[in-house]
């Protein structure tokens, strides 16, 4: 019978990031220890190529419900939704017998857990954290702006917030409530519930102010596809002319991308070369000299050629930027790309512009000013350095190993420090 313990990752992968971020990770614990098992609704191979973990089939939304959800301003999941989804968790973590439960973006994981008495451990970027730092929060792309206007939702929208995020969160305590477990609180609580959370982020772009012991930084989770049949081995640049500035151009799997045309427009009126990655979303037809489309390429290496990021504002492509010290352009709708984007900016190390605002124009002007600043610039290359003192790999592997024990047997020791 093997000694090694048991992890379990579940991905709701509503988008790329969910499943791609806890492939990292499970990639990054010692196979000599852990026996890693991976729960989703699908398991892609240009994320799960080579069949490392072992694979379990588990409902999860699909990612074109929740983009309609997020349009619409609806919550994602109903009280019923959650009670299937802890049904299924708990059979899972029942056959499985795992030591910890790794969770990200699933809502319902750690309640499982509590009811199963597994630890379980939630990543959560940090600009979601109730101990973040901040003074506000920006007002997503939402279709009250279409009857109240910019002006009057940006005046409502605070007094709004503590009420859409109870509201939000509702179901997920109602459902507890069903399994004689006390609320966790509102939106923000709820996101950060579990035994420990995980922070995939640096807390100086990001910081959190009093968070308690069981709250961690990673580092940056970043994470870019293999060489294979949907990315190819050769130069995204090649044909491309040198002496331009290189744009790499990527809305993923969750960015308006309603908005890329509008792109490729503002792009094709000025002197640069782009890449542009669909993420296989979109066909796009002939592009404009200069401006070239693939479905996927390895972004961290596009990244580093070029001279901007033109991305949905998120942390996925913006961390992956970043490290690479490229400047960001974001164009974000949803909240979370609103947040990501407000941290990027705010350290001097990106522009944006709302999806919203997004015109053929707007964007050429903000192609513009990023290109010609020495301050952005040198702010993408102020983060590029502070994400190089971070190993999320090994950061991850010490705290497993602290939930675990040394000697493989469950510890309430989850690790030394929230970093």
């Amino acid at each position: 019978m093997s000694s090694r313990r048991r992890v379990l990752f579940v991905a709701e992968n509503v988008t790329l990031a969910q499943s791609v971020r806890l492939v990292t990770l499970a990639r990054a614990l010692d196979r000599q220890r852990y026996e890693v098992h991976f729960a989703s609704s699908e398991f892609p191979e240009l994320v799960f190529g080579g069949g490392e973990f072992i694979q379990h089939p588990i409902t999860t939304l699909a990612p074109e419900a929740a983009e309609r959800a997020l349009e619409a301003g609806r919550r994602l999941y109903e009280k019923a939704d959650v009670l299937r989804y802890i049904d299924a968790e708990r059979r899972l973590i029942r056959a499985l017998q795992p030591a910890l439960v790794v969770g990200d973006f699933r809502l319902s994981l750690s309640t499982s857990a509590e009811l199963e008495r597994v630890p379980s451990a939630v990543l959560i970027n940090a600009y979601w954290s109730p101990f973040a730092r901040r003074s506000g929060f920006p007002v997503p792309d939402h279709p009250i702006i279409g009857y109240l206007g910019e002006a009057l939702t940006e005046q409502y929208f605070p007094r709004a917030v503590p009420h859409v995020f109870r509201h939000f969160a509702r179901p997920i305590n109602a459902a507890r409530a069903r399994h004689g477990l006390p609320p966790v609180g509102s939106l923000l609580e709820l996101l950060a519930h579990g035994s420990s959370t995980l922070y995939p982020d640096d807390p100086w772009l990001t910081p959190v102010d009093g968070a308690p012991s069981h709250h961690h930084f990673l580092g940056p989770v970043c994470w870019q596809p293999e060489f294979g049949a949907d990315v190819p081995s050769d130069d995204a640049w090649s044909g491309l002319d040198a002496a331009r500035p290189r744009i790499y151009v990527t809305l993923g799997s969750s960015g308006a991308i309603r908005l890329l045309p509008t792109v490729i427009e503002a792009l094709a009126s000025l002197p640069v070369a782009a890449v542009i990655a669909t993420a296989g979303r979109t066909r796009l037809g002939a592009l404009p000299p200069q401006l070239v489309a693939r479905s996927f390429v390895r972004g961290a290496d596009v990244a580093r050629s070029a001279a901007l990021v033109i991305s949905n504002g998120g942390s996925t492509t913006g961390y992956q930027a970043l490290s690479q010290g490229t400047p960001v352009l974001g164009l974000p709708s949803n909240f979370d790309q609103h947040l990501a984007t407000q941290a990027i900016d705010g350290a001097g190390a990106g522009v944006s512009l709302k999806a919203r605002a997004a015109s053929v124009e707007a964007i050429r002007d903000r192609v513009r000013q990023a290109l010609e600043s020495s301050d952005l610039a040198r702010g993408a290359r102020a983060v590029a350095e502070r994400f190089a003192r971070h190993d999320s790999a090994a950061a991850f592997r010490a705290f497993v190993d602290g939930v675990v024990g040394v000697d493989g047997a469950v510890t309430r020791n989850t690790a030394s420090g929230s970093g």
